[in-house]
């Protein structure tokens, strides 16, 4: 049996958006970026880790389970995969942040992520810069 839960999370790029980091992205509920965010691809979000629904929260929680993240803008898409684990907290409220290693905070929503801020398609950073909104489609799944 799978069980699954799923949210959607709007934001929006900034023309600050470098996405430069090598081990993680992040999205934030916070309405302007500064150049130091080189992990941030999307403000002004309609959640941080502590907002997302229970039956997700409760899902991501396990060491099985598996995560698919897709962002949309202007009509591309880019798919993460990554993990959850038993370790989070997300407990913060207004970051999400996906991770290459397997470091675990109150704001790391994925761990042992294929996509970090660096490899996201540069014509898709491009529309970020330009403000465009996106969509954080995020699903989590548990085989039991």
């Amino acid at each position: 049996m799978i069980r699954e839960a799923s949210a959607r999370i709007r934001c929006r790029g900034d023309r600050f958006v470098s996405a430069t980091h090598a081990s993680t992205l992040e999205i934030t509920r916070h309405d302007e970026l500064t150049l130091n965010g080189d992990c941030i691809i999307g403000i002004d979000a309609t959640c941080g880790a502590r907002d997302l629904p229970e039956n997700v929260r409760s899902l991501l929680c396990n060491d099985d389970a598996s995560i698919q993240t897709i962002l949309s803008c202007e009509g591309m898409k880019v798919e993460i995969n990554a993990r959850g684990s038993s370790a989070f907290t997300l407990d913060h409220p207004t970051d999400m942040v996906w991770r290459r290693s397997g470091y675990v905070c109150g704001r790391t929503v994925a761990i042992y992520s294929d996509t970090t801020a660096r490899n996201i398609p540069r014509n898709f950073i491009e529309a970020l810069r330009k403000g465009c909104t996106m969509t954080v489609d995020f699903r989590v799944m548990v085989r039991d």
